[in-house]
């Protein structure tokens, strides 16, 4: 029992301080800032959100779309979100046609629009299939935002990056989650607040 203690203890520490160095990185807060204006943007012209990741990323992908489409906070009109790791005969349909490296570029080609902001969750910041979203976003004139873990990756050539700042995986993905509710904390209340 107090083995369990020590980990538990442990593991909260550690989540703590890469929030509190995710807090105390000025321009990562400004970065933070400038995407959920740029969202705010979108959604004030008519645009949406595309949200992407895998495995662990893909279940906060389809969360943070829900968290759009349905409420965050408060009672509002849905805002129009669309998780692009959810639909498993558009995903077995295009891993089988195309190859799972262009699962989401197709989807972006589909149904991104210009104008749209794009959202692909990884902690290393590898995925081919969202190098190739973002790629495909480029080319559609939709921005893309990347929610990366801390080493440099493909993704820091695309419009907007933010380095979780840890290596380890489930600190990365405790923060993504952190960051995402935040941004939809900000555009619902720029818009119905």
């Amino acid at each position: 029992m107090n083995d369990f203690l020590k980990d538990i203890r442990s593991h909260i520490e550690e989540s703590v301080r890469t929030k509190q160095m995710l807090l105390a990185d000025e321009a990562l807060m400004d970065r933070i800032a400038q995407i959920a204006g740029v969202m705010v943007d979108a959604y004030k012209a008519g645009h949406k959100t595309l949200w992407a990741g895998n495995g662990g990323s893909a279940a906060d992908a389809q969360h943070m779309a829900g968290e759009l489409v349905n409420k965050f906070t408060f009672d509002r009109p849905g805002l129009a979100a669309l998780s692009l790791s959810t639909d498993t005969s558009i995903i077995t349909a295009v891993g089988n046609d195309y190859g799972f490296d262009r699962l989401f570029a197709r989807q972006v080609e589909a149904q991104g629009c210009p104008g749209d902001v794009f959202i692909g969750i990884s902690t290393s910041g590898k995925s081919p299939n969202l190098v190739n979203a973002l790629a495909a976003c480029r080319a559609k004139g939709i921005t893309s935002v990347a929610i990366v873990g801390a080493n440099p990756c493909p993704m820091d050539d695309y419009d907007y990056v933010i380095h979780v700042p840890s290596t380890v995986t489930p600190r990365i993905q405790e923060c993504q989650t952190l960051i995402g509710h935040i941004l939809c904390y900000i555009v619902e209340q720029e818009l119905f607040g």
